[in-house]
């Protein structure tokens, strides 16, 4: 598993105490809890990604989904048209601080099978997204 690194390294930069803050990507499209998940994917048609940034009515970020997953959701035999994002996400998705290592955000990464993490800060903002390479 490879992760995308986004920003150059410094060349005095130790490998090893890389952070995510060091390869995390533009945190992109950032939509509320309360799209539906219609409209989620209409979201990101039009911006051409495959993952959108949740935020909840105090804009902190609670989680990421992805197309897939959405795309998952609504062919499901459970599915109606109200099913909103926070029915998904429940109370946080997993997230990460811009300070973690890149080894524990990979270790991360690996044992809850995510293809993306978002980044946030102290207060629970969404700075960016750590994404595995395609």
């Amino acid at each position: 598993m490879t992760l995308v690194q986004m920003q150059p390294c410094s060349a005095n930069a130790n490998p090893v105490h890389r952070t995510v803050d060091d390869a995390m990507e533009a945190a992109g499209p950032q939509v509320c809890d309360d799209m539906t998940v219609e409209v989620a994917l209409a979201v990101m048609a039009s911006a051409r990604t495959g993952h959108l940034l949740v935020c909840d009515e105090d804009g902190l970020c609670t989680g990421l989904v992805t197309q897939a997953r959405l795309a998952t959701v609504r062919d499901s035999a459970a599915y109606t048209d109200q099913v909103r994002l926070r029915d998904l996400l429940g109370d946080r998705g997993p997230v990460t601080s811009r300070l973690t290592t890149m080894a524990e955000a990979e270790h991360a990464m690996r044992y809850r099978r995510l293809d993306a993490l978002p980044v946030v800060d102290e207060q629970g903002s969404a700075l960016g997204v750590l994404a595995l390479a395609r």
